[in-house]
This record gives C-alpha cells, sequence and structure tokens, in this order.
C-alpha cells in the first residue's frame, strides 16, 4: 500500500472519529428545534408610532433649549401629531436664528410657517428610517434579553425585509411563563411630570381628575393608572395620575441598571443615564423642585416621587416589587429598553410530546428511504453497493458530527434535509459506478476505468451539488426557523457527499483494487 492510501486512510479515520466524538450521543450533543423539543413561538408586532412620538417629544426639548439659550424664552411647542409639532412665540426679529436652530438640531423636519406659528413635520425618509431602526432595536433589545436568561438556541428574527413583526422561538425552555413575562416586560420607560395631583398620592378615580379640569382634559395632559398588587399578585386597587404629555426623559436615556435596596430595605432599581439624559433630567428637575415626577412603565405609574433638588445623572425606580421583578426588569433595561411598545399577535405553547412524535416519525421515515436506498444499491451493483452504503453512512456520521461540532438546530424539516442528503449521495454513486461501467464495458482495465469513472462524473457531480448548495444558502439567508434548520443540514449534508463520494468512495475503490491485484483476482461491478 503506498503512502497517499495511508495518509487518505487516516484523514477519513480522524474525521470520522472527531464526528463521533462531537456527535454521540446525538440525544444529548444536538440541539433540538421548537418542533422537536417543545418551547415557545411568539409573534410580536412593534409599535412603531411609539418610537416616532418619542423622538417628536425629544426633538421639541432639544429645539425649546437651543431657541431659550438664543433669547427665544416666550416660545412654546405642541405636538399636532405623531410626526408634527407646532412653535409659537418665536418674534419676527429672530426667524433667521430659529430657522438656522432647526435646520443644525433637526434636519430630519420639514419647516412651514402659518402666520404667527411654525409646523414642523417629519419627513418621510427620516420617519421610515425611524421605524426601521426601533424594529431592529426591539430585535436586538428582545435577543439581548433572552441571551441573558440562558435559553438555548432562540430563533428570534424580522418576518420579512420591511416587516414590523418578529418572530421568537424558543426551544426546551424550563420556565415558559417567565420567559413570556421577560419577552412581555415591554419596559417602554418614560419620566413625565404630573399635571395632577402635582405631588403626593394619585386620584382616586378618572373622572375626580376630569372634575378637576372641568370635564375636560387639556390638549397636553394625559392619564395614566397606578396599581396596588399584594405579595401573591393580586390587584388591590388602582390611582390614577394626570401626567404630561411631554417626556422629560425614556428608556432610551438609560447607561445602566441594578438592582439595589430602598431606604427601608425593599427592592429597587439604580439605574444611571447617558450625558444628553443627564443633561435633559437635569434642567426638567431643577426647573421644577416640588412638582411630582412619575415614573411610567408599559403604560403604568410605578412611583410618583416628588423632586425636592435637581437630580442629574442617577437615581432609583421604586414599587411594589418582589426580588424577582427586580431582577427581571434590571435585566430589561440593561438588555436595552425597547423604544416603542410590543403586541403580541400569537403566542403558541408546543408541548414535547409533539416534539416527540415528530422525531419518531422523522427517524421511521428516514430509516425507510434508507433501507430502500440500501437494498437498491446492494441489489444492483454488488459489491461496489456495498462501497457507496460505507460512504453514505460515513457522510451521515459527518453530518450529525458538524451539527454538533457547530451547535447548529436539528428541526424537523431538518431530518427531511438528512433524507434528502442520503438521496443525493447515493445519485453521486450512481453516477460514478455506471460511469466506471460504461468504460469496463468499452475495454479499459479496472484502473482505468476508476479513473475514468471519477473523472468524467466529477464535474456532473459538483454541477448539482453546488446549484442546489446556492438554493440552500439563499433559504438560509432568508428563511427563519425551521426553514434555517433545513437549509443547515442540506448545506452540510451536500459538503458530506461532496467529500464521501468523490473523496471516500474513491480511497475505498482504490483500497479494494490494491487488495484484488495483489491476490490475482479480477474487480467487477
Amino acid at each position: 500500500m503506498n503512502k497517499s492510501m495511508v495518509w487518505r486512510g487516516l484523514l477519513i479515520l480522524g474525521l470520522v472519529a472527531l464526528a463521533l466524538w462531537t456527535g454521540y450521543p446525538p440525544r444529548e450533543r444536538i440541539n433540538l428545534g421548537l418542533d422537536l423539543q417543545g418551547g415557545i413561538h411568539l409573534v410580536l408586532q412593534v409599535q412603531t408610532q411609539d418610537a416616532i412620538r418619542a423622538e417628536n417629544d425629544k426633538d421639541q426639548e432639544v429645539l425649546r433649549r437651543e431657541v431659550s439659550d438664543e433669547g427665544m424664552t416666550a416660545a412654546t411647542t405642541q405636538r399636532l401629531t405623531d410626526a408634527a409639532f407646532e412653535v409659537r412665540g418665536i418674534p419676527d426679529d429672530k426667524r433667521a436664528a430659529f430657522e438656522k436652530i432647526a435646520a443644525d438640531y433637526l434636519p430630519g423636519w420639514q419647516r412651514d410657517r402659518d402666520g404667527d406659528r411654525w409646523v414642523l413635520t417629519m419627513r418621510p425618509a427620516n420617519e421610515r428610517a425611524l421605524r426601521d431602526m426601533a424594529v431592529n432595536q426591539a430585535l436586538q433589545t428582545i435577543r439581548n434579553r433572552i441571551d441573558q436568561f440562558g435559553v438555548s438556541e432562540p430563533v428570534i428574527a424580522r418576518q420579512g425585509l420591511d416587516s414590523d413583526r418578529i418572530v421568537v422561538q424558543l426551544p426546551g425552555v424550563d420556565d415558559p411563563e417567565r420567559v413570556k413575562r421577560l419577552i412581555k416586560n415591554t419596559a417602554f420607560l418614560e419620566f413625565r411630570l404630573c399635571a395632577f395631583p402635582s405631588v403626593g398620592g394619585g386620584a382616586a378615580s378618572r373622572e375626580e381628575i376630569l372634575a378637576h379640569y372641568g370635564g375636560y382634559l387639556p390638549e397636553e395632559v394625559e392619564v395614566f393608572p397606578q396599581e396596588a398588587r399584594d405579595p401573591q399578585g393580586k390587584l388591590l386597587g388602582q390611582t390614577f395620575y394626570a401626567l404630561e404629555k411631554r417626556r422629560v426623559i425614556t428608556g432610551r436615556d438609560l447607561r445602566s441598571a441594578a438592582p439595589s435596596r430602598g431606604q427601608f430595605g425593599q427592592p429597587v432599581v439604580q439605574f444611571m443615564l447617558s450625558a444628553e439624559g443627564a443633561q435633559m433630567f437635569g434642567k426638567a428637575t431643577g426647573e421644577n423642585v416640588g412638582r411630582g415626577l412619575a415614573i411610567v412603565l408599559d403604560g403604568k405609574v410605578v412611583s410618583a416621587p416628588r423632586i425636592n433638588s435637581r437630580i442629574t445623572d442617577s437615581g432609583i425606580i421604586e414599587g411594589s416589587f418582589t426580588d424577582q421583578e427586580v431582577q427581571d426588569l434590571v435585566t430589561t433595561l440593561r438588555s436595552g429598553a425597547l423604544p416603542a411598545g410590543i403586541v403580541y399577535l400569537e403566542d403558541r405553547t408546543v408541548g414535547p410530546s409533539l416534539g416527540q412524535d415528530s422525531i419518531e416519525a422523522g427517524v421511521k421515515a428516514g430509516l425507510a428511504g434508507a433501507s430502500l436506498v440500501l437494498m437498491f444499491m446492494l441489489v444492483t451493483y454488488r459489491v461496489a453497493g456495498v462501497n457507496a452504503i460505507v460512504a453514505l453512512a460515513m457522510n451521515i456520521t459527518l453530518v450529525f458530527g458538524a451539527l454538533a461540532y457547530f451547535g447548529a438546530t436539528l428541526t424537523l424539516p431538518g431530518i427531511a434535509g438528512i433524507v434528502l442528503t442520503v438521496g443525493m449521495a447515493v445519485d453521486a454513486s450512481v453516477l460514478i459506478f455506471e460511469r466506471i461501467k460504461e468504460e469496463l464495458r468499452g475495454g479499459r482495465t479496472p484502473k482505468a476505468a476508476i479513473d475514468a469513472g471519477f473523472g468524467n462524473a466529477l464535474s456532473s457531480i459538483v454541477d448539482a451539488n453546488v446549484t442546489t448548495l446556492i438554493a440552500a444558502l439563499f433559504l438560509f439567508q432568508f428563511g427563519t426557523g425551521p426553514v434555517r434548520g433545513f437549509a443547515v443540514t442540506l448545506s452540510i449534508g451536500i459538503f458530506g457527499t461532496l467529500f464521501c463520494g468523490i473523496f471516500v468512495s474513491r480511497w475505498l475503490f482504490d483500497l479494494v483494487f490494491a487488495r484484488v491485484a495483489t491476490r490475482g483476482g479480477k474487480l467487477s461491478i
């Protein structure tokens, strides 16, 4: 046996040993998808108008600060729609200064003058970019939260390139209810000044607030509830606050958050602000000492403490929290507060029994298909059929080893990809064997027939597998969940088919031919 045969044999043996070491036992080493081991399937819709509204309020605050610094202290702003607001109180002699400030600090807004007021409307391109950014930021935020929770091999993807929907699949979770709460806790955090009651406890009802304003809420005021719950989470009652629509800061201005203890040992969240957030927060609290500042989380007032002095870069969020609730809130805030609220369009739990049925059905289908293929190869090609069976077995071993080594997830369509790999591997062997038989019938020696068979069939095998690989790559790039699982196993199977069908099968032929030639026998296919 020459050195080339030895080195090729050692390479094949080494790859098989590596695949067995990484992939055995498969049930423990290979990650199973949602459809095989159960878990949670969610479809979420990002309320991108929340991000537009928050950007509107933030830019109003920036504009007010800058025009005030230029001496236009009488200037006021008011939101007209989510993507438009008006400015009043700009003197005629300050018109040029105002336009320069608006152009420098609000380039994404279109300005129109209407008598004694200015109307600023968000440009369509800027609005589209903000909505897209809100979805992408929500996607990354949810991914960060799930990663901190420790879910193995989650699927978190946007449903379409320009969609505002996000698909979340969490296979094999141990505590599905807590994961749901963690995701549903959107942590859309806002700090707003209290309008009524301006300090102290909230009003007993919405009607009390309406009566205070003569039956109609002012345009710049919104009503939010505050809930009181017992340690078991049962609702004990509600109070209500009238808050200014203008947000002082939002969760996007947070730099960090951590669990801590309050004055009386109760669980609280301590937070730090970004430089820009600290500047806005310091200005707002400094100008409103003595008023209430409501902390609003997901549309509900958590607490409304009195502003005793100017606050800049840090503070605490306190409420009726348990230690677990504080930890989950810190997780959501630390991983990035969502830029907008979320609506849950679909919430489905897949039971593990369904996954076990899928595994059993997939295994039965795979074994049945493989058995028929093996019988066909043995009947048709006899000894050469054994060559194909060995190469096929090695191919499947390498597929499972690669899935385990790269941490890929096996899904039900992924099992279909493995079955398809069996068919493609056998197809490659058939092409080679038929070509060798043609060469033998043409009078070539066995060695020359083997060389010609592999050489002439190579282009057809590579062409068929590469075109299939391109399709698999597109499925992986644009598909989600099980579709990507199919693409992964199919791609790995294609590489395995090329290696085993060409390299391993040729080595087996050379090995058998060398032994037959040594004993003076005759090779037949």
